[in-house]
């Protein structure tokens, strides 16, 4: 190649040859793939911001020219410059342009120390490695999460239908039982007409056939009596009503204190029909404490005289019991119904994964107290001495829009000596298993509880990236 040329001329060409060697590896250090097109070979260079031209040979000649560093990639001369480690196998970087040749190895290449004296080994395959491995285990772990996760959403969807099927259920039997109030009432009323009415007939006959009805009076059934001692007909019977209309049995000409009225009434003032016979009307069949003044006798006894009138009485009577069974049956429904339609109106997540949590308590000893939490319902604060604080009652999810389901929200607890109402957010985060983590008051009877389940748990959009070995 160089037969033709004098020594001094093939001298010069290899120290051209080198140089431009040179030039080129100083031009391509510190630049990732995605820079390159700013630093092909040229007669000039435009500092990426566009502020200055320099000479294309001024690129990485350790002297800064460019207000943005962007003409020293590869060196330490600009301060506001930066030095891309390429780190085959493992994660690119950059590192500030003053750490370049500062005797510490930044790059796991090693291609930071280009010019220094410290031995630098290139790590970025076992750091790579180790990297994915971490990754791996990491992804394992949110599968096996995102696997219970998928679970309880399952169950959730399970118990909605569920609580949908027995809410059918008992709006049906409901129903029925409403059907049968209406009759079972409409029985009752004829029941007792009919038995009034064979009571009313046998004390006219007794008294026509004794003319003497002060004597051999007696009332007949609880509503006779009842309506003989509501004097102003407004359906109730008063304490003074009581007072003026009854007297003790062993001394008529004394009255009754209001004490003892009240105590007749079963401890109210004014009673309706259903409640004088649980209270006063007993009283007075029995005959042992008071009795209707200027009448003598037991209300009722008829009935154990004539056989007609004891199955009619005994006929209301069953028909009164039948209506009182059916009447607890179906408040027994009725509350049932309130409650799972309360129960249904509760947010639990986009797909209800939040649906097992209803009816569950979860507890953590904090110092001398034991804060529960008890999800979709309140937040408790127990004392050593046994004394329980609420901390809130629940109110609604509270997280960002993109998240909702992330924070729960429990406000209006007791108020605090000389401070606010006591409030409560759950931040809820990601785990294997469903447990109350951590409580904080970083203010003033504001709470802060994290709670771990796995249905908070979201797969990974995407891993950190870590380039294979090349």
């Amino acid at each position: 190649m160089f037969t033709n040329c004098s020594l001094g001329h093939c001298h010069i060409i290899v120290a051209v040859v080198l140089w431009s060697i040179c030039v080129d590896s100083r031009k391509i250090r510190g630049i990732s793939l995605s820079y390159k097109r700013f630093y092909r070979e040229r007669k000039s260079f435009l500092c990426i911001d566009g502020s200055k031209m320099i000479p294309f040979d001024q690129v990485n000649d350790d002297y800064c020219d460019c207000m943005d560093g962007s003409d020293e990639p590869g060196t330490a001369a600009c301060p506001t410059g930066r030095f891309y480690c390429t780190n085959l196998g493992y994660r690119s970087h950059y590192i500030p342009s003053s750490r370049v040749n500062d005797g510490i190895c930044d790059c796991c290449d090693a291609s930071d120390e280009y010019r220094s004296q410290t031995p630098c080994q290139n790590t970025c395959r076992n750091l790579g490695q180790r990297e994915r491995a971490e990754v791996e285990g990491q992804t394992r772990v949110l599968g096996e999460r995102l696997r219970l996760k998928q679970l309880l959403i399952e169950e959730g969807v399970l118990t909605w239908r569920e609580k949908q099927a027995q809410l059918r259920d008992l709006q049906r039997v409901s129903d029925d039982l409403q059907t049968q109030l209406d009759d079972l009432r409409k029985e009752e009323a004829r029941r007792k007409e009919e038995a009034d009415a064979l009571r009313e007939r046998e004390i006219g006959a007794r008294e026509t056939a004794d003319n003497s009805p002060t004597s051999h009076y007696r009332p007949e059934s609880p509503i006779s009596v009842f309506k003989e001692l509501d004097s102003n007909r407004d359906g109730s019977i008063t304490v003074d009503e009581v007072q003026a209309k009854l007297s003790p049995v062993q001394d008529e000409e004394h009255a009754l204190s209001e004490d003892e009225a009240v105590a007749l009434l079963g401890g109210a003032h004014r009673v309706d029909l259903s409640r004088f016979e649980e209270t006063l009307w007993t009283s007075l069949r029995t005959g042992d404490s008071v009795t209707i003044k200027g009448r003598r006798g037991v209300p009722g006894s008829l009935a154990d005289e004539d056989p007609n009138i004891k199955a009619a009485v005994s006929a209301a009577e069953k028909a009164s019991a039948d209506l009182k069974r059916v009447e607890d049956a179906y408040e027994t429904v009725y509350m049932e119904i309130r409650d799972l339609r309360e129960k249904l109106s509760i947010d639990y997540g986009s797909e209800r994964e939040f649906l097992f949590l209803h009816d569950q308590c979860f507890q953590l000893k904090v110092y001398e107290y034991i804060y529960e939490l008890c999800p979709f319902s309140q937040v408790t604060q127990k004392s050593a001495s046994g004394e329980v604080v609420s901390l809130g009652k629940w109110g609604s999810w509270a997280g960002p829009p993109e998240n909702p389901y992330c924070q729960m929200r429990y406000e209006s607890g007791e108020p605090c000596w000389q401070g606010p109402t006591r409030n409560t957010m759950v931040m809820l985060i990601c785990g294997t298993e469903t447990a109350l983590r951590s409580v904080k008051e970083p203010s003033k009877c504001q709470y802060v509880m994290e709670l771990q389940t796995p249905v908070s748990c979201q797969p990974a959009l995407r891993q950190r990236g870590v380039h294979s070995e090349l």
